[in-house]
């Protein structure tokens, strides 16, 4: 039981990882369809602000919280300065998002130097027979799946979901209907920003905090949402449990590197045989 146990909180704490790094990215590219370069950048933010914020005598939820605010608001300001004059313009995007990506990184570098002292993990841990489990884990858990509980209940429920999905699928039909679309965009590039702000403030006890930590994040971000597809809200949960699952094994079995190996082989076999990803296979009841 005991390691049946620690096999399924390997598994659970992988999906975790994966869910939260993308859930935000899912967003932006996976519904808006902008290839966001910079979203390690917005994790990195997240995180840097609620260290900070901790530091300065924050309660932790309170920092977190601020972490993710401020995530959120500057891409808000950059969707009005910058990523709103890019849509549809797919090449653009992905130089203007590596461009920001690459101040950021250099920026934080030079005002906050090459990493700043971290906070403590919260909740300390558990142990089952001779196995140690962090209960901060635990918890990553939990508010993995009341994230995604509570986008589908933002998208789906409510009216700002309607505007939201109808000017995803259709702007100009959406605008001629009265949404005002501009800020439709805006604040959907905000709440992704947000929630990779969220990624990295709740990862922040876990982790070190220095400017490039964006890329531990980015490339599981990119995989999980294309292998989910294009349907965020059917697809994240599904393909970060899948490629979760078979991280975890192979990270126990072989150790962490075959892990990362045995997911992009993963990601390979899924794309080539559902190139709409699993949302895709789910809405259409099969394969492509």
């Amino acid at each position: 039981m005991n390691e049946l146990f620690a096999a399924l909180y390997q598994f659970g704490d992988a999906t975790t990882f994966l869910v939260l790094s993308a859930i935000g990215l899912a967003i932006i590219f996976g519904m808006m369809g902008v290839i966001n370069l910079a979203h390690g950048e917005f994790i990195m933010c997240g995180a840097y602000v609620t260290v900070l914020s901790s530091r300065a005598g924050f309660p932790l939820p309170l920092a977190m919280f601020c972490g993710s605010l401020t995530a959120g608001m500057v891409g808000i300001i950059l969707e009005r300065l910058l990523i709103r004059h890019l849509y549809h313009r797919l090449f653009d995007s992905i130089v203007a998002t590596w461009a920001i990506s690459l101040i950021a990184t250099q920026g934080m570098l030079i005002v906050a130097g090459p990493s700043i002292e971290g906070i403590k993990t919260p909740f300390g841990s558990f142990t089952l027979g001779e196995y140690s489990f962090s209960s901060y884990r635990v918890v990553l858990m939990i508010i993995a799946v009341l994230l995604l509980l509570g986008l589908y209940l933002l998208f789906m429920k409510t009216k700002y979901g309607v505007h939201a999905r109808a000017t995803i699928q259709n702007a100009e039909m959406a605008r001629a209907l009265g949404v005002n679309t501009g800020t439709v965009y805006s604040i959907t590039f905000g709440l992704g920003a947000a929630l990779a702000g969220l990624c990295g403030a709740l990862y922040a006890p876990t982790t070190t905090t220095v400017p490039t930590m964006g890329g531990a994040f980015i490339v599981q971000s990119f995989v999980t949402v294309v292998v989910g597809g294009a349907n965020a809200l059917i697809g994240t949960a599904p393909a970060a449990a899948v490629l979760g699952g078979i991280q975890s094994y192979l990270a126990a079995a072989h150790g962490q590197t075959i892990g990362q190996i045995g997911l992009l082989i993963a990601v390979i076999l899924v794309v080539r045989l559902l190139p709409k990803g699993i949302s895709g296979f789910f809405s259409k009841g099969g394969g492509a």
